[in-house]
């Protein structure tokens, strides 16, 4: 490819702007792996090796979304611990996936877990008006919770994108929560599940450094600025933004 072929000092400032607009996605709505995933490959990174450089270098998008709703998650800590054990295990077990099966094994069903999950967020108000006869405080509610998170941790630790979507749609059905709260808590387990993932792809080697300092600056940024838009959008505009997330995702996976 083109891209392959650039000096190097091209080739850092193309991934300063994958990681920048990688910041901005994750801060809006998540699917910021798919800018930075296909841009590494685009510059002739090995494709394993482009998938665990992406998930080391997509962690500090998300600390500006956990400062920026951080009134929205101090309320909910509680349940964010007992959702760690979830993400943890989660995530543990798509690393291994990743890196011990057949990588076409697990990635030809990406695009069906993307679109799932963008076709049950774009639904969960219908969801939940069918479902507001069943207390929150419900056996059933919690388990399609955990459940759901622990699936999609596996989902995150395996390849990512679009991981904040599907977070979102797992909890816009089984949460009694506004759009802010979701996009608080959604930040932070997030961050959790690709620091996961990122410890053991860490110590696995394989990483493009080059490639994942660049990035590890451009998210750092770009979250920032996707946290400050992201508050100044309506609830509406906001699951919209999320929703062509998903399917643009889906979609270019597909592809």
């Amino acid at each position: 490819m083109f891209a392959s072929s650039l000096a190097l000092g091209w080739r850092l400032a193309i991934f300063l702007a994958a990681g920048v607009g990688a910041g901005i996605a994750n801060g809006i709505a998540g699917g910021g792996t798919f800018i930075t995933f296909p841009t590494l490959l685009a510059t002739g990174i090995q494709a394993l090796q482009a998938n665990v450089s992406t998930s080391v270098g997509v962690l500090p998008s998300y600390f500006g979304g956990i400062r920026g709703f951080r009134h929205q998650i101090t309320p909910h800590k509680q349940l964010l611990k007992s959702l760690m054990p979830s993400c943890l295990l989660g995530a543990t077990t798509g690393c291994v996936l990743l890196l011990t099966a057949a990588p076409s094994t697990f990635r030809s069903v990406v695009p069906w877990l993307i679109g799932a999950g963008t076709l049950l967020f774009a639904l969960a108000p219908r969801i939940t008006k069918r479902l507001s006869h069943i207390d929150h405080s419900h056996p059933s509610r919690r388990w399609t919770l955990f459940i759901g998170i622990f699936l999609v941790s596996i989902y995150g630790g395996y390849f990512g994108a679009g991981l904040g979507v599907l977070l979102i749609a797992v909890m816009a059905v089984s949460l009694p929560f506004d759009m802010p709260e979701l996009q608080g808590l959604r930040n932070v387990l997030s961050l959790v599940i690709n620091s996961c993932a990122a410890i053991i792809f860490i110590f696995r080697g394989h990483l493009a450094l080059d490639a994942v300092y660049m990035i590890l600056i451009g998210t750092l940024v770009g979250g920032w600025l996707g946290t400050l838009l992201i508050q100044r959008l309506s609830p509406q505009v906001v699951r919209w933004l999320i929703i062509a997330t998903g399917v643009i995702t889906t979609v270019r996976l597909a592809l």
